[in-house]
């Protein structure tokens, strides 16, 4: 199969494209390491695969609003209720 069969074959059953399902996952993953205070923005970005901070935070704030550190802070003000 090629590259852009599969990708149009994977966003027909998905309804994301393979880099924006795999952008969605890294989010997500980042989501829950960053709820965990002891890692920082740039171990996170590491560990879910950007090779840097800023493109990971590029990435995090497509999906989800906000940059790293201010859901990081959010999720922080939630626990404390």
């Amino acid at each position: 199969m090629s590259r852009a069969a599969f990708a149009e074959r994977f966003t027909e059953l998905v309804g994301r494209s393979p880099a924006g399902y795999l952008t969605a996952v890294r989010v997500g993953v980042g989501r829950e390491l960053l709820a965990d205070d002891t890692a920082t923005v740039a171990e996170v970005a590491h560990r879910v695969g950007y090779r840097s901070e800023l493109g990971f935070a590029r990435a995090f704030r497509r999906e989800a609003g906000m940059s790293p550190s201010q859901w990081r802070a959010s999720a922080r003000a939630v626990r404390a209720r």
